[in-house]
């Protein structure tokens, strides 16, 4: 079962990516922590951390592990990078998507975080408002935190029509 979560910075999608990894014993992968080790190498990002992750997920997903990934998810290539990996891996995928209806308590949440990555540079709230993230056609299953506390949205997406695999594997 391949599981990613996709939104902007500051919406919850690390909070609920981990608790669903710990909740599964999922391989947990995040983008933010791949990238700033690829900058820590003086690399070029780019679309390196997701490729990176694609590979990982991919031969995780081909020994039966589950994975649970954390990015931000902008663009249609990136999404689709991701179910041609479950399609590779011959399991069953889930998109979340992470939103936080509330701008008030969005920003606030993006002015006052505490990154648990070495080195990473937390996004401005401008610099949030400007990124890129593309509408999703079809619309995934979405999670808006502003409405629903971190644990409603894990039992929620266990219960999703896909996350009640994450209970079989």
């Amino acid at each position: 079962m391949l599981t990613v979560f996709s939104g902007l910075p500051g919406t919850g999608k690390t909070t609920l990516a981990k608790a669903l990894a710990q909740k599964t014993n999922a391989l947990y992968l995040r983008i933010d922590a791949i990238e700033q080790a690829l900058r820590s190498g003086d690399a070029k990002v780019g679309t390196s951390g997701y490729r990176v992750a694609n590979a990982v997920a991919l031969g995780n997903l081909q020994l039966g592990n589950r994975v649970v990934v954390d990015c931000v998810n902008p663009v249609e290539e990136s999404r689709q990078a991701w179910r041609d990996v479950a399609a590779v891996a011959g399991v069953l995928m889930l998109d979340v998507q992470v939103v936080c209806s509330d701008h008030a308590e969005h920003q606030r949440r993006v002015e006052t975080r505490t990154l648990d990555i070495p080195g990473l540079v937390p996004p401005s709230w401008q610099s949030v408002l400007a990124h890129e993230y593309e509408a999703w056609n079809p619309q995934p299953f979405t999670i808006d935190t502003a409405q629903v506390s971190a644990d409603n949205a894990l039992a929620m997406i266990l219960k999703s029509p896909c996350g009640n695999g994450l209970h079989s594997m």
